[in-house]
């Protein structure tokens, strides 16, 4: 079941078990990534991929559940976009996004907590190579 809500996505499964929650940084991005009808005239032949992306951040409960591997290849970003991940999309386009959380859980060793990060936000689709 799909709903679409405040710029809001939210996939729920069969069992009612509630998977990572995505919201959008800007409302353009919110309606260009609402459906794949959006995604095409906004992305053109990278938007079959990019909803495979989606698809994947949503399926799984947390962050820890992407893979980081590839052909995703989640990464935190360094920077001045420090605090960011990235996962792959096509050749050097990114989805880029951020947890959602305030604060952003954190290891014992200062370190971002992957299991912890059950919301995020998407800020952009770009190429930032």
């Amino acid at each position: 079941m799909l709903i679409i809500s405040c710029a809001k996505i939210r996939f729920i499964l069969r069992n009612n078990t509630t998977n990572m929650d995505l919201t959008f940084a800007t409302q353009r991005l919110a309606s260009e990534l609402a459906d794949e009808r959006g995604m095409q005239r906004a992305y053109g032949d990278r938007a079959r991929r990019l909803k495979r992306r989606l698809d994947l951040l949503t399926a799984g409960a947390c962050l820890y559940d992407v893979p980081s591997g590839p052909p995703t290849h989640r990464h935190e970003l360094t920077g001045d976009r420090r605090g960011h991940f990235a996962i792959d999309v096509t050749g050097n386009w990114r989805l880029v996004f951020r947890p959602n959380h305030d604060p952003v859980p954190k290891t014992a060793d200062g370190g971002t907590d992957l299991k912890a990060i059950t919301a995020i936000e998407i800020v952009a689709v770009e190429d930032y190579h």
